[in-house]
């Protein structure tokens, strides 16, 4: 018996340590395992160049800065600002890791001048990205680095955002200067907003008279182009050294109508490709001395006219294109080419909102349509009484219409009720759409305080900046918008000094700025069954 409990002892004391042994290897494992260290958060650094940063009396080819450890370069093409720009550009290397960058310069510099290389967010560590953030590498042809600052800040003269990488210059007002200037040359000093920046900040400037201008610059060659560009400037000339911080509002200019083109589309269209605005335009089209029938309208989301018209093929035509100052003439031989057929659609179907106008979109226009075979008609089948309105330009036909709530309509076109400018007739055409409660929309009322003058455009948009509603007021300020769809709202004030009912954007040579908008300076939310009102004090920026 003794036996048996001494050998019983003996296994549970050989398991135990034979468990104490296991633990102590596996806490010896843990303890010797590799971590791979802190994660490395440290930008690089300069630690020297040849010639050294901020030389003066540069007459040089090659610069070289050396770094702490290996970098890369990522975006170079974005980041970098050359101040004043060259009209060839420095070759920049390494294309792959190394501790130093050479700069290859192939421009010839000009005498007395302060140069700044801002790299931006361009150089990062090889390892962890660590970006080198705004480092400028300086230098100077004449015996002096230029000292002077000026800060400066861009916003959209109409949109809430900005705009990414905007150029701000610096143009000499000396006796070389004209409004020209900013189309031709590239200007003496420059920076940019890149992908954040909010305030920028011109630095390494001489003492002088400057012009200063914003460019949204699409094609990078450091001059306004009013085709692509986006511009803002200053509108009189400012005096370094200046304290003052100036804002620029940048706008897209409307362009002076032009015909650019014209080309035959099918048997019974031609396009004219436009620049410009084309309200007003005034088309003529000829067969010698005969003028010929024709409807004008718009080429769907294109700067393009439709010109239809009633032509045959071998027909020699003169297209005359006229807008203010703009007056051409255009040949076109007609060819046979397959005409257009007539055909409908909706772009309002199941739910029309109450704030919507249903409307029937032709891919021809129409000549004349009767009403008296076009039927509206209720869940219960009784008749809807409704007028229509034909939006030419567009080719829609409009039906106005009183909405119920809670309703289902049918709208039934029977054959022959549409004809168009070709005396093609449709076939039966139906469409179904209902109307929800009124109680799933919502009313906002706004309350107007220190309007400065009249009249206003007021506009509610989404996020994006889409325009979902709009109000126009000559002398009240209060504005209420009814049965809107539940969303969270912007709301922007426009003052319409010219009256055209809508926003008009500046003009640079005209030295005229955009029409003034002021923002609501938080998003309104407009909930299903709530009626909200808003004070919006337009003398508070």
């Amino acid at each position: 018996m003794r036996l048996e409990n001494h050998e019983l002892m003996q296994k549970i004391y050989f398991k135990y340590i034979f468990l104490l042994l296991a633990i102590a290897v596996v806490s010896c494992a843990k303890r010797g395992s590799i971590t791979g260290g802190l994660k490395d958060t440290i930008a690089p650094k300069m630690i020297n160049s040849l010639p050294k940063n901020h030389s003066t009396n540069f007459n040089g080819k090659e610069i070289k800065i050396y770094f702490d450890e290996y970098i890369k370069l990522k975006n170079l093409n974005k980041q970098l600002i050359i101040s004043p720009p060259m009209k060839k550009q420095p070759e920049i290397l390494p294309y792959t890791a190394s501790k130093f960058i050479t700069i290859k310069i192939k421009d010839t510099l000009l005498p007395n001048t302060t140069y700044s290389f801002n790299f931006g967010k361009s150089i990062e560590d090889n390892n962890e990205a660590n970006p080198y953030q705004q480092f400028k590498y300086v230098f100077s042809t004449g015996n002096y680095i230029d000292s002077l600052t000026l800060d400066a800040k861009v916003k959209d003269a109409l949109e809430l955002k900005v705009e990414n990488y905007v150029s701000l210059m610096l143009y000499e007002a000396n006796e070389k200067y004209t409004d020209s200037t900013v189309y031709k040359q590239v200007p003496r000093y420059i920076t940019n907003t890149l992908d954040s920046l909010k305030l920028v900040k011109f630095e390494n400037v001489k003492e002088g008279k400057y012009k200063l201008i914003a460019i949204k610059d699409e094609n990078g060659n450091n001059k306004y182009d009013p085709k692509t560009d986006k511009i803002g400037f200053q509108k009189d000339f400012i005096t370094l050294p200046n304290d003052t911080l100036y804002e620029l509002e940048l706008f897209k200019e409307e362009l002076p109508f032009k015909a650019v083109n014209v080309s035959q589309a099918s048997g019974s269209k031609f396009t004219i490709g436009y620049e410009g605005n084309p309200k007003d335009v005034k088309i003529s089209v000829k067969k010698g001395s005969e003028e010929l029938q024709h409807i004008v309208t718009q080429f769907p989301k294109k700067d393009s006219l439709q010109v239809w018209f009633k032509g045959i093929k071998g027909d020699s035509l003169t297209i005359e294109v006229a807008k203010n100052n703009f007056k051409k003439n255009f040949q076109l031989k007609v060819k046979a080419q397959k005409k257009d057929t007539i055909s409908f659609s909706s772009e309002q179907s199941g739910t029309l909102n109450f704030r919507d106008t249903f409307a029937l979109k032709s891919t021809t226009p129409l000549s004349k349509w009767d009403v008296t075979k076009i039927k509206l008609i209720n869940k219960d089948s009784a008749e809807v009484k409704f007028t229509t309105e034909y939006d030419e330009f567009n080719q829609q036909l409009k039906f106005n219409f009183v909405k119920e709530p809670l309703e289902k309509y049918k709208l039934k076109v029977l054959p022959g009720a549409l004809t168009d400018f070709f005396e093609q007739k449709n076939d039966t055409l139906n469409y179904s759409f209902e109307t929800t409660n009124t109680s799933d929309y919502g009313n906002l009322r706004l309350i107007l305080e220190h309007v400065k003058r009249y009249p206003i455009i007021v506009e509610l948009t989404d996020k994006e900046g889409k325009v979902l509603a709009s109000q126009y007021s000559e002398k009240s300020n209060t504005i209420t918008f009814d049965l809107l769809e539940p969303n969270k709202f912007t709301i922007r004030v426009i003052y319409d000094d010219n009256k055209d009912k809508t926003w008009t954007p500046g003009n640079f040579l005209e030295k005229r700025q955009s029409e003034e908008v002021i923002y609501f300076p938080k998003e309104v939310d407009v909930r299903a069954n709530w009626d909200v009102e808003q004070p919006f004090d337009l003398g508070v920026k």
